[in-house]
């Protein structure tokens, strides 16, 4: 017997069903280009490859980044693949949705977005995956079980295994991608009030270019200001340091508790999805659809 359509208004949309399709879609739409998918997966390759080969080079010439920090190559190869893994899931799932989220504004398309029985900004933010974009992540977890297996084995390191790292690490990637997601998507929402957001790509560059570095290099009278800022205000140096850490080094105590900045990220990622739906909640309330 099929439902009636009041009892499946009662149930609600069926949002894995809704991911499932737009997913499924998405591949579909990349699959009919292979050609295409191909060539954007190799350039995506490159650069991450050249980016790694830069870091190759420096360590020829040093032991580690940062007097006495305790980055050296594999400890910092750890945070290399974290980075990595973390941006290109932002990128895959969520970077072409906000980049297309002015162009629904301007040309009246968010218009069936907002009539569809369904959570706006859930659809918006995962209409279409760029499946292109995960060819970074494969390599960043290649990276990143080569850096950690070397580590392992690597005299003198400070590197202990515990088994909760394999909950732990997947947790704070996950954290770290939530705060990038909420802060892409509150710059996106803002493309209702200023128009054409031309500056997302530009501003989105300048504030997570501090998230791809470790914290320990934010020290003196300009840096100590800049990594409290950035920890505490917008909280883009927990994203990769944080995950980063629980794999290849110990918390430094005198900077706190081990558990406090791993609370923080935790605390950052629900505050700022909060705060992400309520910009966008108060950004529609301003739209005026094409059609008014």
């Amino acid at each position: 017997m099929q439902r009636t359509s009041n009892e499946s208004d009662r149930q609600g949309p069926n949002y894995p069903g809704v991911l499932w399709a737009l997913y499924r879609n998405s591949l579909i739409r990349d699959m009919s280009y292979r050609a295409n998918f191909l060539i954007e997966c190799l350039s995506s390759l490159s650069w991450v490859l050249m980016n790694w080969g830069l870091y190759l080079l420096i360590f020829e010439f040093t032991r580690e980044i940062g007097r006495g920090s305790g980055w050296g190559r594999y400890q910092f190869f750890v945070f290399l693949a974290t980075t990595i893994i973390i941006n290109s899931l932002v990128q895959a799932f969520f970077m072409p949705n906000a980049e297309a989220f002015s162009e629904l504004i301007r040309t009246g398309n968010l218009d069936f977005a907002l009539l569809k029985p369904i959570d706006t900004q859930f659809l918006v933010s995962l209409n279409r995956v760029e499946w292109a974009s995960l060819a970074n992540f494969w390599f960043g977890l290649v990276l990143l079980f080569y850096s950690v297996g070397r580590l392992a084995v690597e005299p003198g390191t400070k590197w202990v295994w515990n088994a909760h790292m394999l909950w732990l690490y997947p947790l704070f990637v996950l954290s770290g991608v939530t705060i990038l997601y909420s802060l892409m998507i509150s710059l996106a929402a803002t493309s209702i009030w200023l128009g054409r957001n031309q500056t997302l790509y530009d501003f989105w560059f300048y504030i997570t270019n501090f998230s791809r570095y470790p914290w320990d290099i934010y020290e003196g009278r300009l840096g100590t200001p800049l990594r409290w800022f950035f920890t505490f205000i917008v909280p883009v140096l927990l994203v990769v340091n944080v995950p980063a850490r629980l794999l290849a080094l110990p918390f430094r105590t005198d900077q706190g508790p081990v558990w406090f900045y791993p609370a923080c990220s935790l605390i950052a990622a629900v505050l700022s999805l909060l705060a992400s739906r309520w910009i966008f909640g108060r950004a529609l309330v301003s739209y005026r659809s094409a059609s008014s």
